[in-house]
């Protein structure tokens, strides 16, 4: 069995982490850390596993005792811990904050978007997680890359759900603001368009136009309904060739030939993309749950490649659409 630790377990996204790896039939939970929460049961903040662990939060770090270790913390805490404590060299690490999703000299983990970077997951000892937002975008987006057709501007527009806002509330996340409210943030500037453009870059050296991003607040709990249109004079079943040829060998990429629903997507690693071309321009829906494939369900994506399991496993899930 492999044994797993996770650091900032009180979260939304270490919520779904310990859901799945619960329930993961290759791996034991050692230990959920939460300095706020320790001595606590899991159940007491995350109510909906009640039933199913009786495991309860503590404030050590038992890194001897465990072969992977998750970092469900918030943005700068992640490189904050790891330049304070002493990690045994051998212990493979997920981050899901944005530490190190920018690759650099000055630290060896590797981009753990599976569709991008799968071989080189493969080898390495530690994953920086995609975030939510970037993933869906480059999903959409990396075919394109690949055969060196990004050459007009992106215009982007997409909506997620409250969850991706994070478990504490903010004047912009609790229910009575959010619910029947729809709005913009950070236009143009969100801080996953570096790790999109790098992505983007690593399979077309020649890519430098403007991804014009827009991201929306949406009233609902989760997921991410993402469209993104740009001109491209390539025949549409020629580009929904060159999709399916690029995702032929991945599990959780899927070219619908429907328009898409959200529902389809939440409570589920997948993503799905729908293609529409409008004259010169080709129109892409990609969909995705921001807590699994944009998060929690990602990082499990991740541990199966980092310890050569069948990368689906534990991550067969039904949607929650009715």
């Amino acid at each position: 069995m492999i044994k797993a630790g996770i650091i900032g377990g009180a979260g939304y996204t270490a919520g779904e982490l310990i859901r799945l790896l619960i329930n993961h039939p290759d791996v034991e939970v050692e230990f959920v850390n939460s300095s706020s929460n320790a001595g606590n049961k899991i159940t007491d903040v995350h109510s909906g596993l009640f039933g199913e662990t009786d495991l309860t939060f503590t404030a050590e770090f038992p890194f001897d005792k465990i072969d992977v270790l998750f970092f469900c913390t918030a943005h700068g805490d992640t490189k904050k811990f790891m330049d304070t404590h002493s990690l045994p060299e051998k212990l493979k690490i997920i981050d899901l904050s944005m530490d190190f999703r920018i690759e650099s000299p000055e630290h060896d983990f590797i981009y753990g978007l599976p569709e991008l970077n799968r071989k080189r997951i493969i080898r390495c000892n530690r994953v920086a997680n995609p975030g939510c937002f970037a993933t869906a975008i480059q999903l959409a987006l990396l075919p394109l890359a690949k055969n060196l057709l990004l050459n007009n501007p992106v215009h982007i527009h997409a909506i997620t759900g409250s969850t991706g806002a994070g478990q504490k509330p903010s004047a912009t996340s609790h229910f009575s603001w959010r619910n029947d409210n729809v709005s913009i943030y950070k236009p143009f500037t969100h801080q996953h368009l570096a790790e999109i453009k790098q992505s983007l870059k690593q399979l077309q050296n020649s890519f430098d136009t403007d991804l014009n991003f827009i991201p929306v607040r949406g009233n609902f709990s989760r997921g991410i309904f993402a469209t993104l249109y740009t001109d491209c004079p390539v025949e549409l079943d020629e580009i929904k060739r060159i999709y399916e040829e690029y995702y032929d060998d991945h599990s959780f990429v899927f070219i619908s030939d429907k328009n898409t629903d959200l529902k389809q997507v939440v409570n589920t690693n997948k993503c799905l993309l729908y293609l529409e071309k409008f004259g010169n321009k080709l129109l892409i829906t990609s969909l995705i749950d921001n807590l699994l494939k944009g998060a929690s369900g990602q990082a499990v994506h991740n541990m199966n490649l980092l310890f050569g399991l069948e990368e689906t496993v534990g991550l067969k899930l039904k949607p929650s659409a009715f």
